[in-house]
């Protein structure tokens, strides 16, 4: 789940770090108000993506007067595929550096890794390209936790006009926030030290871990709303977990690790998916109407059905997708592998009421669709 900087940041303050006071609004009359309380600000556009300020969705005003223009030209902008409806009326901070700080989940520690670097404000990816040593990396062990010495060890060398130490603590306090929100990505740029010296969050990224929503249901509801395709949206009416995506072989499974086994197996025999869905656990009883949303898909070349049955059984799952593919009546070819839970009569449905032979290998059928799939397109 992401996160717009209005909900991310009360999480840094809570955490021990500095941000300016703020306030949201949804109108140009409420940014004035805003901007009368405050003082000189800063307008921003409130969407879940970057580049706000290149777009001129964030804009600096002296007076309350220039914030309620700003915000009336911000208001309605599209971004990134995102229609501004909220602002952000931030306090201005007199700067006299800017950084960069991060905790993400790293793939190949296996662990959090805090970043920092000194080429904050910018397009730090880019500039991190040309110069990989300007982005300094420290992987943690989750069960010791970030300490002040090892925030002090990662800035070591560093020009920070005399303000390491206050970085440091800011470094924890982020670390500290990453670990009581199950955060996969906390990111602060610019994290800036500010003229009389302090330091202080100026923007926030967020990306909360799905899988601990339910701890943070409070949080949770404040999360950005993800855009949809209109299949998506139909899926998750359907009560599906459904990503469409830009290949050609159609997927669906029973639960999301077999899923996403399959997918990988797709793209090793050299096909793409077309998509994620799967009809595991609750799901397992909707596979007709999983099937309708999967060949809506214009793109779709090819169908591979994998089910590997536990609780979800694989002849009900197996009479839902053939009931549909009888209704349907799709042109595109479909291959089975099917195993688990009543897989005999799964087979011998499939068998009979579609004429076709479903794979002993997943391997094979993986490889039987990407094939159809690549002769279909051709």
């Amino acid at each position: 789940m992401n996160f717009e900087e209005y909900a991310a940041k009360p999480l840094l303050a809570k955490s021990g770090l500095a941000i300016p006071p703020a306030r949201l609004v949804a109108d140009s009359e409420a940014a004035y108000a805003a901007a009368q309380a405050i003082g000189p600000c800063v307008v921003k556009a409130q969407v879940p993506t970057g580049k706000r300020g290149k777009a001129g969705g964030i804009k600096l005003a002296a007076t309350a007067d220039e914030a309620k223009a700003h915000a009336k030209a911000i208001l309605g902008m599209e971004i990134g595929g995102f229609t501004v409806e909220k602002l952000l009326i931030e306090g201005q901070v007199p700067i006299a550096r800017e950084l960069y700080a991060a905790v993400l989940n790293d793939p190949k520690t296996r662990g959090p890794m805090v970043l920092f670097s000194t080429m904050g404000g910018m397009d730090v990816e880019e500039a991190t390209e040309k110069d990989p040593t300007a982005m300094r990396r420290l992987p943690v062990d989750i069960t010791k936790g970030l300490s002040r010495d090892d925030a002090l060890s990662l800035l070591d060398g560093l020009d920070l006009s005399g303000a390491a130490d206050k970085i440091a603590d800011s470094l924890v306090a982020l670390y500290r926030a990453y670990r009581k929100y199950d955060a996969d990505l906390l990111e602060i740029n610019p994290l800036v030290v500010t003229e009389d010296g302090n330091v202080v969050a100026l923007d926030c990224k967020f990306v909360l871990d799905d899988s601990s929503a339910g701890r943070h249901q409070g949080l949770a509801e404040f999360a950005a709303a993800e855009p949809q395709t209109e299949l998506e949206e139909a899926a998750q009416k359907a009560g599906l977990r459904y990503i469409e995506l830009g290949g050609s072989v159609g997927v669906l499974a029973n639960g999301a690790g077999l899923t996403m086994t399959t997918m990988d197996a797709v793209t090793h025999y050299g096909g793409e998916p077309a998509n994620f869905l799967e009809v595991g656990g609750e799901a397992y009883t909707k596979a007709k109407d999983a099937l309708s949303i999967l060949l809506a898909n214009p793109n779709l070349r090819s169908l591979l059905v994998n089910f590997c049955g536990a609780f979800a059984r694989t002849d009900v799952m197996a009479e839902g997708v053939v009931n549909a593919w009888k209704d349907l009546n799709p042109s595109i070819p479909v291959f089975f592998t099917i195993h688990g839970t009543g897989e005999d009569e799964a087979i011998a449905l499939v068998k009979k009421e579609l004429g076709i032979e479903p794979f002993d290998l997943m391997d094979d059928a993986v490889r039987a669709a990407v094939s159809a799939a690549k002769e279909k397109a051709a």
